[in-house]
């Protein structure tokens, strides 16, 4: 008597649909961003239209509104609660990121089209932003950082993270116990600050400025009042302190 092989199992036919299915990876990311409402909130239509358009069409993601503006994006948030607020900072606005926040404190906040400047990156941090999208970054970068921001963190770009880290450590070392910072100065009161430190006279500093003498006084006046110094001597200590403590422009110049 011989003995028959093992009938060999045959795969049955896909399951109706399975083969249009998203890998698991990708079905647990779409989980993660299922029902997730949107508001696109930027002044060009075309803009905020076009980019609810793509997103739209992104796994997971519900609907998608747009805003043109501060009150409109209030009416939106009041009527609809959306999970994130994404707003277009390229040209700067970041009044309408603040006035966001204003209308809806616990709706997480991410700002789109933020250059690599310290200057923007701050201000947004300031504004209340938990997610950041640079200019150069793609679509895909979005997405990841919406998810971070849903799940309570905030995911920079390298670049954004050593801004931020920069600013914090100059802020700290201002607050160093019995070290005070010099305020923010003019450019012209710098120039007068810095001659003073080298023990040059009023006349010495006008002749050097094409300034009056008068003029040299006044600035000396406004240097002391802002430090909070009696006498120059103590003007340039707290100077030359803030050249050791401060940050790489400590005395925070303006023009």
């Amino acid at each position: 008597m011989t003995r028959s092989d093992p009938p060999v199992r045959r795969p049955g036919p896909p399951l109706p649909g399975a083969s249009d299915r998203p890998p698991a990876n990708e079905r647990r990311r779409d989980h993660e961003l299922a029902a997730l409402q949107l508001l696109v909130v930027d002044g060009v239509r075309l803009y905020r239209e076009g980019l609810a358009v793509v997103l739209a069409r992104e796994h997971g993601v519900g609907r998608v509104l747009t805003a043109h503006d501060a009150c409109s994006a209030a009416d939106e948030l009041r009527e609809h609660q959306p999970d994130v607020v994404l707003i277009n900072v390229a040209d700067g606005n970041h009044d309408l990121v603040r006035a966001v926040r204003a209308s809806a404190p616990d709706t997480a906040i991410v700002v789109v089209g933020v250059s690599e400047s310290e200057k923007d990156v701050v201000a947004c941090a300031e504004a209340g932003v938990a997610g950041y999208l640079l200019r150069t970054e793609p679509m895909e970068h979005l997405l990841r950082v919406m998810r971070s921001v849903l799940a309570g963190e905030t995911l920079c770009s390298p670049r954004t993270t050593a801004l931020l880290l920069r600013r914090v450590q100059a802020l700290a070392a201002r607050q160093v116990p019995g070290r005070r910072a010099v305020p923010a100065l003019t450019a012209r009161e710098e120039d007068v600050l810095d001659l003073l430190d080298v023990g040059l006279s009023n006349q010495e500093i006008g002749d050097r400025l094409g300034i009056t003498v008068r003029t040299v006084k006044n600035h000396v006046h406004n240097i002391l009042e802002k430090v909070g110094a009696r006498r120059r001597g103590e003007a340039v200590a707290a100077y030359r302190r803030s050249r050791v403590v401060g940050s790489a422009d400590p005395a925070g110049r303006r023009t």
